[in-house]
């Protein structure tokens, strides 16, 4: 029996289910005053005010460190079990081009577009500095083009920054400053709803396929492709209910919903 998807239903329900956790958790975020500006170069150095009562609080739990950081890796690694094991019929060349323009989306918002990521050049424009934080609490604003190179700062390597006495921190301290102040569009969500979307319209090509039965190998791709959107899906919701102010939270959703949509599966 062959099994077909309804592309253009499915894509609305995820879409809408990304919609809802998104706009659910931020809502919670601000009634319940869970969120953690970010921007705000006094408090995004501190642990998250409710990390030691909320898990998922901490930017350190798994799911932040081991997913959400790494999550194109996770994407790029679900996407090609994917199609590779799909059947010849839907191994198109399409979907490939699709990756690697989603691949370079990824890349000039959050690592280079001729310098800083576009997401850096949103932050500098609205007002972001340049600041490291010193042992002794004192935030002190540098040149944006340390930021910009990522440079490790420390009174060794850049004695004209620390030219007051009582700004000198202890031998040995050295940081990597980082843009604050300006908006912090949501790089998480940007890349969670770009992943989540990009991720729920290729498998649609597996149950779109002439084949009746799936090979083992490729029901094991369709899992992992699922198993990667849900913990996606979560991370979302942690992400909005945690971190970022609310209009960063939906500039990092539209921005990753604002993807362009590859073609339709066939026989949807």
């Amino acid at each position: 029996m062959k099994v077909r998807a309804k592309g253009g239903s499915n894509g609305l329900a995820i879409g809408g289910s990304v919609s809802a956790i998104v706009f659910f958790g931020t809502v919670y975020s601000v009634v319940y005053d869970t969120f953690l500006d970010t921007s705000n170069p006094l408090l995004t150095h501190l642990p998250h005010p409710l990390h030691h009562t909320h898990y998922f609080a901490s930017k350190r739990n798994w799911l932040n460190v081991l997913f959400t950081k790494k999550l194109w890796a996770w994407t790029s690694a679900a996407f090609f079990a994917l199609f590779f094991t799909s059947p010849p019929s839907v191994r198109t060349k399409s979907r490939l081009f699709k990756f690697f323009l989603e691949t370079a989306m990824w890349l000039l918002f959050t690592g280079w577009f001729f310098g800083p990521s576009l997401l850096e050049r949103v932050t500098a424009s609205t007002g972001g500095e340049c600041v490291v934080h010193l042992p002794s609490g004192a935030v002190v604003t540098i040149p944006s083009d340390y930021c910009f190179t990522k440079s490790t700062i420390s009174p060794a390597t850049h004695p004209n920054l620390f030219t007051a006495p009582l700004m000198l921190p202890d031998d040995g301290w050295a940081q990597i400053p980082r843009l604050r102040r300006g908006h912090d569009v949501s790089g998480h969500l940007f890349l969670l709803t770009m992943s989540i979307l990009f991720l729920s319209e290729q498998f649609q090509y597996s149950f779109a396929s002439e084949v009746s039965t799936w090979p083992q190998y490729h029901k094991w791709a369709v899992v992992s492709n699922f198993f990667v959107v849900v913990t996606a899906l979560f991370a979302t919701y942690t992400t909005s209910i945690y971190f970022h102010t609310p209009f960063e939270k939906f500039t990092g959703f539209a921005l990753g919903g604002g993807r362009i949509r590859g073609d339709a599966p066939p026989h949807l």
